[in-house]
């Protein structure tokens, strides 16, 4: 048996997280990709690209000092391979590149600033075959602070896939053209579902997982669209601070965890989609899984 440790950096639009994983090799069998550690630092870089459209000083001050942490961290785990990845705010900031290339020379992490088809095609690449059944159709929303993905599955294929440039950080900074963004998710969800009966969501992002996680379900049991509805209205009828006091919810996830459970309700609705799973992967674990089938 051998022990392969792998790091995935995600920056995204309303944290950076770092997830470690305990790659399980055994002879004749398949790898095991069992988590070992997730870091997650609430540094909100869509705040900065989606209104001003650069990332202010002070949080490449805090970029460089959670890089430095994150290298220190996967020193002291023994991690072999690591792989960074920055999507929307980075992608949309006009300093996204200095940053990228400020925080290479603080920290000699490498940080690839990728687009909205990859890092959807990445998302992908997770261990969703085991959630899905080959002779069903899902529709899998992964939002982010700065995008959503959306990818439809059928058959165990993906069928098609698409990025949109609607999350929660531009939601709550009103830098989206509501209207119109919404019309053109709800038009691509409803045209590619259009030849299933039944369509089921898979769900993916820290607000989900939160929601998922407050329900006291198993990974395994889906939520209803009456429950993710109900947990919408509930929220939003208390103040930001009771959702912090009286739900524990952290100040980063208190106020972008309503326009989170819109996009799930609206695409849940567009579908027809009566549940949605929420398997609690992303991003990181996709990246993991990129980075080890690429080397075997």
């Amino acid at each position: 048996m051998i022990i392969k440790k792998y790091a995935a950096i995600d920056v995204g639009s309303n944290a950076v997280r770092m997830l470690i994983t305990n790659i399980i090799e055994d002879k004749g069998k398949e790898p095991k990709f069992k988590k070992s550690s997730l870091v997650r630092v609430p540094i909100r870089l869509g705040q900065d690209a989606f209104t001003t459209g650069e990332i202010s000083e002070a949080n490449i001050e805090k970029m460089k000092d959670t890089m430095n942490a994150f290298k220190l961290l996967m020193k002291s785990y023994g991690v072999i391979k690591y792989m960074a990845c920055a999507t929307s705010a980075l992608r949309v900031a006009n300093n996204g590149k200095t940053v990228v290339n400020l925080i290479k020379e603080a920290s000699d992490i490498n940080i690839e600033i990728i687009d909205g088809k990859k890092e959807a095609a990445i998302i992908a690449s997770t261990d969703l075959k085991s959630f899905i059944n080959q002779d069903s159709n899902y529709l899998y929303v992964d939002v982010g602070g700065g995008s959503t993905e959306l990818t439809i599955f059928s058959n165990g294929r993906i069928i098609k896939s698409k990025s949109f440039k609607m999350g929660t950080v531009r939601l709550i900074n009103n830098t989206v053209n509501e209207p119109v963004i919404w019309e053109k998710i709800k038009n691509w969800i409803q045209v590619n579902t259009a030849d299933f009966n039944k369509i089921t969501m898979i769900g993916s992002g820290g607000n989900i997982n939160k929601i998922h996680k407050l329900s006291g379900k198993t990974v395994d049991k889906p939520l209803s669209y009456i429950f993710l509805n109900a947990q919408y209205h509930f929220f939003n009828a208390m103040s930001y601070s009771d959702r912090i006091s009286e739900i524990g919810l952290n100040p980063d996830r208190a106020d972008v965890i309503i326009p989170a459970l819109k996009i799930y309700l609206n695409a849940m609705k567009w579908s027809g989609s009566k549940k949605i799973y929420v398997p609690k992967i992303g991003l990181s674990d996709g990246m993991v899984k990129t980075l080890y089938y690429n080397d075997n």
